[in-house]
């Protein structure tokens, strides 16, 4: 088996703590790899602080050459990157491939942001007693950044957290995801090709012991997590006085107009709702539909649900596959059968062998069931008539997530109402909620979240404000 060293304060080390990662589809080992210990916590932490001055300092040009570089290796090796992806992830190989390059352009689009960070003139004078006065305004950098990334994106949502900290002159330590560190540690292996100073990245597959120091630890100056609501909500409590940046959970809503072109919102459903088996924080997992197309709608989803092709991740025609692992697939199974007891009605799918679960689409779902309110994180959307427009957006809102949201329509009026009335951090024209560019600001409202990822919004979040200023005379 391939082997992948912890990445620590610069170098790469193993520790007592082995483990071997596997593919969720056929629970074949694929590689080793190690978790990190106190000490090379300490270790990785310690570096961190030391590597802050030096990276603040360095020349913008110089991170930006470095955040290229890693792009262009991305790109060079997306093969390998994508088949670690499919075999850790257990995610098909077309999806794999377009995060691996997704990774990329993240790291691209850092390159571009190292060049021009905030920086704003003021003028001061707009009273007598600031008359000669004027004000410059610049941001520094807040310190040694503590992430943690989900299992879903094992590169291209570490890239988000790792991109955007270097970018601004920020040391950051990584935690990946126990099941998913392949990918982060193999980006380890370009990161130490390049000039970033030793401790500027760390890759520290760790157990939850010893990651919760990330969060509890006052050398880190900023906490970015993606993952469960309950996970983050209870991290914030115990970061002290850290700043923290929340990305998690949705049952994101989607809403098709009778103006909508039918056919393509039905194809894009299907991948909104089935891409990556639907586990994705903005996976389409209640869709809206108008009374007078429901069933044309309908009919048409539960026949491109059962086409759908399932086999290995590894291979370039499979569309979906195993969960990540058999206990959320028999969770969601619960969830589904719970809510047939409770009404819903299963149009297709509704079955599971080990970790897989069929695409599955329910009617008749809604408030009160799990698969309703909760974010089911797995390949299941529930199907909705509305009568009018703001009976939709009403029904997406009656939430407790506010991620995304899709709305497929051809009138502008109802374009604009949804952008001003849905509880979300972004609204999608024409297309699924699970669209994202990695550049576009991207975070939620409510239980989704605090703050925004996407490569200058995290970079804010990662710097602070300090104003000069200036005296024109006596």
């Amino acid at each position: 088996m391939e082997t992948f060293r912890i990445f620590a304060g610069g170098e790469f080390y193993k520790s007592s703590r082995e483990i071997i990662v596997s593919n969720p589809y056929n629970n074949r080992p694929v590689a080793r790899a190690w978790q990190a210990d106190d000490k090379l916590f300490e270790l990785a932490a310690g570096k961190a602080v030391e590597a802050f001055p030096v990276l603040r300092d360095m020349p913008a040009y110089e991170r930006s050459e470095i955040l290229g570089f890693i792009s262009r290796e991305i790109l060079k090796k997306e093969k390998t990157f994508a088949r670690l992806i499919a075999r850790e992830a257990a995610k098909p190989l077309r999806y794999a491939l377009a995060e691996t390059r997704r990774a990329a352009q993240t790291f691209l689009v850092a390159a571009e942001e190292a060049k021009r960070p905030p920086m704003e003139y003021m003028r001061l004078d707009w009273n007598a007693g600031a008359r000669g006065r004027e004000g410059l305004v610049k941001y520094f950098p807040v310190g040694p950044v503590a992430g943690i990334s989900p299992f879903n994106f094992p590169l291209n949502l570490a890239a988000h957290k790792i991109a955007p900290a270097i970018a601004a002159g920020c040391p950051i330590v990584l935690k990946p995801a126990s099941s998913t560190p392949l990918a982060t540690l193999a980006l380890a292996q370009i990161v130490a090709e390049t000039d970033l100073p030793k401790g500027a990245f760390s890759v520290l597959p760790m157990d939850r012991k010893t990651g919760n120091r990330l969060v509890t630890d006052p050398r880190f100056k900023l906490l970015t997590f993606t993952g469960s609501p309950e996970v983050g909500w209870s991290m914030k409590e115990k970061a002290g006085k850290k700043k923290v940046v929340l990305e998690l959970g949705g049952n994101a809503g989607t809403i098709v107009a009778p103006s909508a072109d039918l056919e393509h919102a039905v194809k894009r459903c299907l991948v909104g709702g089935f891409a990556y088996q639907g586990q994705i924080c903005i996976h389409a997992q209640r869709i809206f539909v108008h009374q007078d197309i429901f069933d044309t709608f309908q009919d048409k989803l539960v026949a491109g649900a059962k086409k759908l092709k399932y086999g290995s991740p590894e291979k370039d025609d499979t569309e979906i596959t195993a969960m990540i692992d058999e206990d959320n697939a028999s969770r969601v199974e619960e969830w589904v059968n719970e809510a047939a007891l409770s009404g819903a009605r299963i149009l297709c799918g509704g079955h599971r062998k080990k970790a897989f679960y069929e695409p599955t689409i329910l009617a008749n779902a809604g408030p009160g069931m799990k698969i309703y309110d909760n974010e089911v994180f797995g390949p299941v959307v529930t199907l909705h008539p509305y009568k009018d427009f703001e009976m939709a957006v009403k029904g997406v809102n009656d939430s407790r997530y506010g991620l995304q949201a899709g709305v497929f329509t051809n009138f502008v009026d109802e374009m604009d109402y949804a952008f001003n009335h849905l509880e979300v951090g972004g609204v999608i024209h024409n297309d699924v909620p699970v669209f994202r560019t990695d550049h576009m600001p991207y975070g939620g409202v409510k239980d989704s979240g605090m703050g925004r990822e996407g490569v200058r919004y995290a970079m804010h979040d990662m710097l602070e404000p300090r104003i000069l200023v200036k005296s024109n005379g006596a």
